[in-house]
């Protein structure tokens, strides 16, 4: 019986340790965010797999990070993060990596001047009356900067710079993901721009701080948001004041998002002819792949003009 067991406890620990000698053979891209996974995916394309750490339905602001979460990413050969204000959970175990096994965007000297200041909203005075620790998590900066395609561009050439390094042999595959990703964005961008002009002038309320970055590059006229972290909800004194520029401003729309469905956004809008609409700031649905930030993008704008037009 004892022989038994010590056999089955053999057995085990090779199990264990073979599948664990698998997993970290397996060179992989992990990103925090499903948008940043849409651009390393393009770049990453026929050269090794891409993974993102945040399930469906999780938000970066809330995130703890799992034990396996971790293995994951020691085992990458690059992790990719906006930085610690916006995923204050990956902080220590990124610190751990070597500088040539990860990108912090917003650190990028290339993507330091595109930053947009946080709460970056002349409409929005009170915010700063609301809760003390509204944004503690954000800084400075608007973090979101996945909403940005200058951004992204200025990602897609970091990651393909680290895993030129990493995988040098893999270079020729590298240039031509990356000329293939630039290309389509240029595209996108010249197309997307001319789909939204129409709505450039409509006012609408979106949920939280999040879209700056598009709204600015698509010349959008947002009027404000309902907070700052989603995680807060907003107070009553804040939604009679949202309610009543809702209606004193005129606004075509208000947007919730997937990932928080509050029902203050009903309550404020019930009564009023302010339409509703929903924004996907992280593309759950889409899949990864070498256009997938493109139809992420597509994705976003198509969700405006449906509440907006």
């Amino acid at each position: 019986m004892i022989q038994k067991k010590s056999v089955k406890r053999m057995f085990l620990a090779a199990a264990i340790l073979s599948s664990s000698a698998v997993f970290s053979t397996q060179a992989a891209v992990v990103t925090s965010v499903r948008p940043l996974g849409f651009i390393a995916s393009a770049i990453a394309d026929g050269v090794m797999p891409t993974e993102v750490l945040l399930p469906d339905g999780a938000s970066p602001h809330d995130f703890a990070l799992r034990p396996s979460d971790i293995s994951r990413m020691r085992s990458a050969d690059l992790v990719v993060w906006v930085g610690p204000e916006m995923e204050a959970f990956m902080t220590k175990s990124v610190a751990q990596l070597p500088p040539n096994r990860q990108v912090e965007i917003a650190a990028l000297p290339t993507v330091k001047p595109l930053l947009l200041k946080g709460n970056d909203d002349e409409h929005d005075h009170d915010h700063a009356h609301e809760h003390d620790d509204d944004d503690h998590k954000h800084g400075d900066y608007n973090m979101h900067v996945w909403l940005s395609p200058e951004i992204a561009r200025q990602t897609a050439i970091a990651i393909h710079n680290q895993l030129v390094q990493l995988v040098p042999q893999k270079k020729q595959q590298l240039d031509a993901n990356l000329s293939h990703f630039e290309d389509g964005l240029t595209k996108a961008d010249k197309n997307l721009g001319s789909i939204l002009q129409p709505v450039q002038g409509k006012g609408y309320f979106v949920f939280h701080d999040a879209y700056g970055y598009f709204e600015k590059h698509f010349g959008l006229s947002p009027l404000g948001h309902f907070t700052i972290n989603p995680e807060i909800q907003p107070g009553a004194q804040r939604l009679h004041l949202i309610r009543t520029q809702l209606v004193e401003q005129k606004a075509t729309c208000v947007f919730a998002e997937p990932q928080f469905r509050p029902a203050v956004i009903t309550a404020v809008a019930q009564g009023t002819k302010v339409r509703m609409g929903t924004l996907d700031p992280l593309g759950s649905s889409i899949a990864l792949g070498a256009d997938s930030y493109v139809n992420f993008l597509s994705q976003l704008t198509n969700q405006y003009l449906s509440c907006l037009k």
